[in-house]
């Protein structure tokens, strides 16, 4: 904008430091607390498109797999009390995902601040553990100063959330202020001394097996990292929900560590004697409950490479610890080139026939056959779809029975929340709309943010909608059954016709009560012209990809006679 003497409002002066520092989309629902800057993104549309959302939680999970699409941090804007609390999910969310993410909250004028007055909350204790940073911009001549530290911040290091919340006085007031250049992103590389010791530790393994996981990749890390794994024919394992940071076609691909884990690949974590371990936590999902790897001490020679220094040692003694981020690490992997023998060959080759076995399934309970499903959707997407989930236990189909070939075709919140599948895939297809992108939910999860439909229609983000209904909260039930058998309490559910639901939004809606029926219905939607949603009924007692209901019940039952 262009401003006499730079005079400006504190709306003006913040949405001119988001254009500064690159931000070409932002996700909102809007709010009276800060209506100034919303008045400022007015005149900044040709630079910066207002996403509109339904609820805060969706704008701040769009937000979220926004910036995991696009390495950049997802912006997000929502209205104090209950529009913060509402959206507090999202940065749950991208904090456990270490996703770079700023989000701004209107707040009360500073004259009413500590009188409770209407929707008042103090951010700073709100959300002081689950973001990266929590700062009050009280002054209006600060705002570039503020703003540039919470993209820093956002992006280096560990990278993770920040909230900025915004007095409305304070968006109102005028200041002459220069603005602040955009932010810089660091890349922290290894020591000449550390990757010899790896290569040390690599050449003298038997069963080394790598782990890829985290936040800060690229294409061109994810393309590094894959030349030096199969250069060097090394098993690669990836971390909960970030299966497409490596091939899984890949003759060296092992699988995924997470709530759908081949028992053979934890088994052979367990067995190995070195742990590569690049961006992954090896937190609870990841590790079988903290159960795969010794704690403090593995047993395993362990080389832990982490952007964030205090992750380093946090719950695992490393070996060999380097604080690295992805990027500049995966190219220093790659130039090292093959560094091992082929001492571990019939090692890898037995830890991918595993992986391949595993993707085989078998019939489960009921007309709708997910493994089918599944294996058409393997041969017949493109290599580049984007598949989103929630949470729940139909997560395993994806999960298990999809490969994840290219980088960033995987979206998933690692801290298990319900209702992100179906925001993060309007995301997604607004951020590539020539990508086929299917989300992929529960009925339970699906009721968390399917209001969200609306905004697919209003931005024509034509996602292809997959609801697997089973009438329950299905991974509860089935916790349920394993602990007190046949005591069914708060698990059941009461569905809408989920295809006529979409219909009213304005969707194109399908039922799918047979296997067979699912193929013509996909290509009906996808045909459709609009976004289309597709109800899968499936029975009950196919409650995961291995056992039924009632046999998880005997089962439990039997052991507790025992």
């Amino acid at each position: 904008m262009n401003h006499k003497n730079n005079h400006r409002t504190g709306g003006e002066i913040l949405i001119d430091a988001l254009r500064i520092n690159g931000v070409e989309r932002a996700f909102c629902v809007p709010g009276e607390s800060y209506l100034a800057a919303l008045d400022a993104l007015h005149d900044a549309k040709e630079d910066i498109e207002l996403i509109v959302c339904r609820q805060e939680g969706g704008a701040t999970y769009m937000a979220e797999a926004y910036a995991k699409l696009t390495g950049k941090p997802g912006i997000a804007f929502v209205t104090r009390g209950p529009g913060a609390t509402n959206a507090s999910v999202g940065i749950h969310t991208a904090f456990q995902d270490s996703t770079p993410m700023i989000l701004f909250i209107g707040q009360v004028a500073s004259d009413q601040v500590e009188r409770e007055a209407f929707q008042e909350v103090d951010y700073r204790r709100m959300f002081g553990q689950m973001a990266k940073w929590v700062v009050q911009i009280d002054d209006v001549a600060r705002i570039p100063e503020l703003v540039s530290q919470a993209f820093h911040r956002a992006v280096n290091g560990r990278p993770g959330p920040v909230v900025v919340a915004l007095p409305e006085d304070m968006l109102t007031d005028h200041a002459s202020v220069s603005d602040v250049p955009a932010h810089k992103k660091i890349e922290i590389s290894a020591g000449a001394e550390q990757l010899q010791e790896l290569t040390e530790l690599v050449k003298q393994a038997e069963r080394p097996v790598v782990m890829l996981g985290g936040s800060g990749w690229d294409k061109q890390a994810v393309a590094d990292m894959e030349a030096f794994c199969t250069a060097n024919n090394l098993p690669v394992a990836t971390s909960f929900r970030c299966q497409d940071l490596f091939n899984n076609a890949l003759s060296n691909y092992a699988g995924e560590l997470g709530t759908s884990a081949n028992p053979k690949l934890i088994q052979s974590i367990k067995d190995s004697d070195l742990l590569l371990v690049i961006g992954a936590r090896i937190g609870e999902m990841t590790s079988a409950g903290y159960t795969m790897v010794n704690i403090p001490v593995p047993d395993q020679k362990l080389i832990h490479v982490h952007s964030g220094a205090e992750e380093l040692g946090r719950v695992y003694y490393p070996t060999l610890p380097i604080n690295a981020t992805m990027a500049a690490f995966a190219k220093q992997l790659r130039a090292l080139g093959k560094i091992g023998s082929d001492k571990w060959a019939s090692w890898t080759a037995e830890l991918n026939k595993n992986y391949n076995d595993n993707l085989q399934h078998a019939p489960i309970p009921g007309n709708v056959q997910m493994g089918e499903i599944m294996q058409w959707m393997r041969a017949n997407l493109p290599e580049n779809t984007i598949m989103t989930t929630g949470a729940g236990n139909y997560t395993a189909w994806p999960h298990r029975f999809y490969q994840y070939k290219t980088f960033r075709t995987q979206l998933g919140a690692t801290n298990g929340s319900m209702g992100y599948g179906v925001p993060a895939a309007i995301a997604a297809k607004l951020t590539d709309r020539d990508r086929t992108v299917i989300a992929f939910a529960g009925d339970g999860c699906f009721m968390m943010n399917g209001q969200e439909l609306a905004t697919a229609m209003q931005y024509d983000a034509r996602v292809v909608f997959i609801v697997v209904n089973n009438g329950m909260y299905g991974t509860i039930r089935m916790h349920q059954e394993r602990t007190y058998p046949g005591r069914v309490s708060g698990t059941a559910l009461a569905n809408p016709d989920f295809a006529a639901l979409a219909q009213a939004y304005g969707l194109h809606g399908e039922v799918v009560e047979n296997t067979d029926e699912f193929f013509p219905a996909f290509e009906r939607s996808v045909a459709s012209g609009k976004p289309a949603l597709i109800e899968i009924r499936i029975d009950q007692e196919a409650i995961t990809p291995k056992m039924s209901l009632s046999a998880m019940r005997e089962q439990a039952l039997a052991a507790q006679k025992s």
